[in-house]
């Protein structure tokens, strides 16, 4: 990796000097950091492609697959990283997720002017400069770097590679800035991605319920602020605990929904405090907090830990919808068919329009539109927020009974519309574009735009005479570009709409969504899951008697898929599973008697089962002689165990019918056998050997963070080496346009 500087001693009075000095020790102390990998990403297999990190960054790579393994410039870009501390952009091996990954191309470079990885670090950081880039406005970089198949301890024709960004080496420990995104390169594919669903299709997506929160009384409308991440609920009182005033707006913890606060009193019509449910919620406030509506007339703002709400009270008929205004201290609120644009310190009404109809409406301030729903006439009609005035109306057919919601998608500005089991979905400048119809009443729609997913709460009518009603309401997900299903339909049992309408938040990547059922005083935390999807498949090899394979194999899932190899010994007719073969990579010395046996890995998690392609082992009697002896040990990165070569015993069956492959699993490096005069020669950072022409070729433990214990020895030869002045750092130049 390019070079990353740590802190050497300095003498009494002598002052640092963060330039060649700080720059040389630092690189020697880090030649081993490794770069591990993180979030999971999207399946689709096109590039240039994105990976979204644990606290929503983003990173993307410019080309994925179809690499040249000699050698190739990508462009690799971020988004939202942290800007307290550094990172890291490399290519190494992938070992799964919070699993580190070595070795890593460009390993031991002296002069800090690596082209195979990047170092990135916030603005004013000791080492912007020389070493390192700054990040630019919201964490975010714009990089090249080269990278190749093969070089440094690294084939990535036998193991899974990627590209990654992690925590610099000041924050080793950090995993929240861990993303990776696979790479493959021409010709070394190892298989086709995918895989085959065993119980239900690979890569399938469903949500799961996993909490119930009761703490919010009757819920009536959801917000998950941007910003503090809390979850606000806007409730009435439950019929059947009237001896109990649940009233207010209340503030979750997302993860358990304990109550953190709750304000119950709001300014009415005399301005003085009362006690009030929180009928609508507009929007977020900067930082934290919300404006709502309380019934009938009010428009207020509250936040956590405050004890009441600021808010007025307005003139004119009860306030049936209500969102953010075009400006900061405005709302948009109808009353009726009226629509106006309100003070909110004073209630003052700016500017009014009353159309032919309709009671709410959604508000598009990114392409200055308002869509007014006229459910009893059936017309939707557009505002112009510049002039405050209708521009066009259009028909919303089959409007004739149950209305439900009015929407904007932020993303495309596409408006939906619920109308009784049906959902209108309009195109931005009012055509229509799609009609999806469901077994419940459309109640309510979020969206997450990022993830381009639409998300849709169907209500039961509740009435159990009617042949239509079971009293278990629906979560539907969409492609909000296509309109095709993106996950599974979720039963929501004893959501109905007799007490009220449901309502949702999605959290941005749509990892979670939150639904209320008003009529049983709850709201259900759901999160995504994803069956196994294979992104990386065996292929069929060729070898003689005596060498080594290594098969790959690795899928993407929510929760992370595991992985059973297994063996066919008659054609794929039966399979068995190979004992301690749970790794993504597959190796063993190749025997005579395994030819034509097959090869797959199996991926499973709590959402369903997926396979890989078998694939077929070809073994042809070796030539020239004795091949040396058999595997010399697996050399397994992640144990920090020094793996000698071997006598040539390792790599058989144990019962001498070859039928497993003679299986060890893990990272497996190449060792002497016995009668080899030839060890490893030379130092490869990262999972690399270590050794001169020993015959033995002793390995190393290999990355900083896999083993703790051959790094110290490693770093404290470095700086003995630089103080004798044997190691020598070039400081180099970087391009205006900072790529190294």
């Amino acid at each position: 990796m390019t070079p990353t500087p740590g802190t050497p001693p300095t003498g009494p009075g002598r002052p640092r000097r963060p330039g060649r000095r700080l720059g040389a020790a630092a690189v020697a102390a880090l030649l081993l950091a490794a770069v591990p990998a993180g979030a999971a990403v999207s399946a689709d297999a096109a590039t240039p492609k994105s990976a979204t990190g644990p606290q929503g960054q983003k990173l993307t790579v410019s080309a994925t697959t179809g690499l040249d393994p000699a050698g190739a410039k990508i462009r690799v870009t971020g988004e939202g990283y942290g800007t307290t501390s550094g990172i890291y952009v490399a290519l190494c091996k992938d070992n799964g997720a919070n699993r580190v990954p070595s070795p890593c191309l460009g390993g031991a470079d002296m002069s800090g002017g690596s082209k195979n990885s990047q170092w990135i670090v916030p603005k004013g950081d000791p080492y912007e400069g020389e070493l390192a880039l700054p990040f630019g406005p919201g964490g975010t970089f714009d990089v090249e770097i080269e990278i190749r198949s093969e070089g440094d301890g690294l084939d990535c024709a036998d193991v899974p590679c990627s590209v990654v960004t992690r925590a610099d080496h000041r924050a080793s420990g950090d995993r929240t800035q861990d993303v990776r995104i696979p790479v493959t390169f021409a010709g070394r594919e190892p298989g086709e991605p995918g895989g085959e669903g065993v119980d239900v299709p690979a890569g399938t997506v469903s949500y799961k319920p996993v909490a119930v929160f009761t703490s919010a009384g009757k819920p009536l409308d959801l917000l998950l602020h941007p910003d503090s991440k809390k979850l606000y609920v806007g409730a009435d009182n439950i019929p059947d605990t009237a001896d109990t005033d649940e009233r207010g707006l209340y503030v979750l913890n997302p993860e358990d929904g304990k109550a953190e606060s709750r304000i119950t009193d709001a300014p009415g019509s005399t301005g003085a405090l009362r006690a009030s449910a929180a009928a609508r919620i507009s929007g977020p406030l900067p930082g934290d907090g919300v404006v709502y509506n309380y019934p009938l007339r009010g428009v207020g703002s509250a936040k956590a830990g405050d004890t009441a709400a600021t808010g007025v009270w307005l003139a004119g008929s009860t306030i049936t919808d209500i969102a953010p205004g075009t400006a900061p201290g405005t709302v948009l609120v109808a009353q009726g068919a009226k629509l106006s644009e309100i003070e909110r310190a004073t209630g003052t009404a700016t500017r009014s329009l009353t159309l032919p109809g309709g009671t709410q409406f959604a508000a598009d301030h990114a392409r200055g539109a308002v869509w007014f729903s006229d459910f009893a006439a059936g017309k939707l009609h557009r505002v112009d927020l510049a002039s405050f005035a209708v521009t066009a109306s259009f028909d919303l057919p089959g409007t004739d009974s149950i209305a439900g919601f009015t929407e904007v998608d932020p993303a495309s500005g596409a408006v939906w519309v619920g109308v009784n089991r049906s959902v209108l979905v309009f195109d931005a400048t009012g055509k229509p574009v799609k009609t999806l119809v469901g077994k419940d009443l459309a109640r309510d729609a979020a969206f997450d735009a990022a993830g381009g997913r639409a998300f849709v709460a169907w209500q039961d009518g509740g009435d159990l005479s009617d042949p239509a009603n079971d009293n278990n309401g629906t979560l539907t997900v969409y492609d909000s570009t296509d309109f095709t299903p993106a996950a599974k339909d979720l039963s929501l049992p004893g959501n109905q709409t007799q007490l009220g309408a449901a309502s949702l938040a999605v959290e941005p990547g749509g990892a979670t969504v939150f639904v209320t059922s008003p009529a049983e005083g709850k709201i259900t935390r759901l999160t995504r899951q994803v069956s196994p999807l294979v992104t990386q498949a065996p292929a069929d090899r060729s070898v003689r008697a005596g060498e080594e394979v290594a098969l790959t194999a690795r899928a993407e899932g929510t929760p992370e898929p595991s992985v059973r190899w297994q063996v066919s010994t008659d054609g794929s007719q039966t399979w068995r599973e190979l004992d301690g073969a749970t790794e993504p990579v597959l190796t063993f010395t190749a025997k005579s008697a395994q030819d034509g046996y097959r090869y797959r890995a199996e991926f499973r998690n709590d959402v369903g089962t997926t396979r890989t392609a078998p694939v077929t082992l070809t073994v042809t009697e070796a030539t020239g002689g004795d091949t040396g002896g058999g595997n010399g040990g697996s050399g397994d990165t992640t144990t920090g165990g020094a793996a000698t070569g071997g006598d040539g015993s390792t790599g058989g069956d144990s019962d001498g019918d070859g039928s497993d492959g003679g299986t060890s699993t893990g990272a497996s490096g190449s060792s002497g056998g016995s009668g080899s005069s030839a060890g490893s020669s030379g130092s490869t950072v990262g999972g690399g050997s270590v050794g001169g022409n020993t015959g033995a070729g002793t390995r190393s433990g290999g990355s900083l963070a896999a083993t703790g214990i051959t790094v110290i020895s490693v770093t404290l030869l470095a700086a003995a080496l630089l103080g004798g002045g044997l190691l020598i750092h070039r400081r180099a130049r970087r391009r205006t346009s900072g790529l190294a």
